[in-house]
Order: C-alpha cells, then sequence, then structure tokens
C-alpha cells in the first residue's frame, strides 16, 4: 500500500505545481478587443497560444516538481522562491492588464518583466538542478516571442 500512497503522493504534488499557472485562464478574455486591434503578420493563430502556454505551464510545473522531489519546498533558496513568486505574478498578470482593462501598454510592461524574470528564474533553476532547468527551455522561448509581439502591438496600435 505504501508505494502505492507515494505514487499518489508525486501525482498530488505535481498537480499542486501545475494547477496555479492556470488561473489567469479562468479570466474573461475580451475577444471584440483583441479582434479590433492590428495583429503583426507574424501573429499565431488563437490556438497557438492555448496549446504553447499548456505546453510551458506543464513544463514549469515539471521543472519545480523535480526541484521539490530532490530537495524540499522549505530548503529551496529564498532567490529561488522569491523569482519564481515574482515571475508568476507577472505573468498571470499579464491576462488582467491586455485583456480586462485593454493596455497594450501595461500588456508589454509585463511581457517585459515575465521575460526577465523568466531568465532570472531559469539561471536560480540552473544553480540547481540541470534536469529541472530542460524544462524551463520553452518558457523562455515563448516569453521571448510573447514579449516581441506585445511591443509589435503596442506599437502597431498607438503609432497613427
Amino acid at each position: 500500500m505504501e508505494r502505492g500512497d507515494s505514487s499518489l503522493k508525486k501525482i498530488l504534488l505535481f498537480i499542486i505545481c501545475l494547477i496555479p499557472w492556470f488561473l489567469s485562464s479562468l479570466i474573461p478574455i475580451d475577444l471584440n478587443f483583441y479582434n479590433s486591434l492590428k495583429l503583426p503578420f507574424f501573429t499565431p493563430p488563437p490556438i497557438f497560444y492555448s496549446i504553447a502556454w499548456t505546453i510551458t505551464y506543464i513544463g514549469i510545473a515539471i521543472s519545480i516538481y523535480i526541484l521539490i522531489s530532490e530537495c524540499t519546498w522549505t530548503s529551496l533558496p529564498k532567490s529561488y522562491k522569491k523569482t519564481l513568486l515574482l515571475n508568476y505574478l507577472l505573468n498571470q498578470l499579464f491576462t488582467v492588464v491586455f485583456f480586462y482593462l485593454h493596455s497594450t501598454f501595461l500588456g508589454f510592461v509585463t511581457c517585459i518583466g515575465t521575460f526577465i524574470t523568466c531568465l532570472f528564474l531559469y539561471e536560480e533553476t540552473a544553480n540547481l538542478s540541470e534536469k529541472s532547468t530542460k524544462y524551463l527551455n520553452p518558457y523562455v522561448l515563448l516569453s521571448l516571442f510573447a514579449t516581441i509581439l506585445s511591443l509589435t502591438i503596442y506599437i502597431i496600435n498607438t503609432l497613427p
């Protein structure tokens, strides 16, 4: 029975690592606002975001899960925890400022913040576990792409 309990604990721990990343998806997205924007030629179709962010969030959760499994949450450095929290908050804030407040500028600012803290998170994770770090690669790339896209959307929608 011990083995089953251990597997259940591992599954629950992974779910606990994963679920928070999807909280911003509970915020209604104003598609009318999004559709009213001028979008650059390299804007992917809407389904791309759902797929790419789901894969990315699973990767982040795996990375966190590995770290907690190798150490414990309490033994992780405060710098890692602070970076993870700041990155998480900025990541979640994008949906609020862009889709709810309709601010392409604040959307861009949160993208920059997310990307920068994503790089710090990558570095913090690399100092703790090489295995865990590789799961953050999609996050770094998607955050960079989102920042470029967000900047472009801001610029082309504010220029006369």
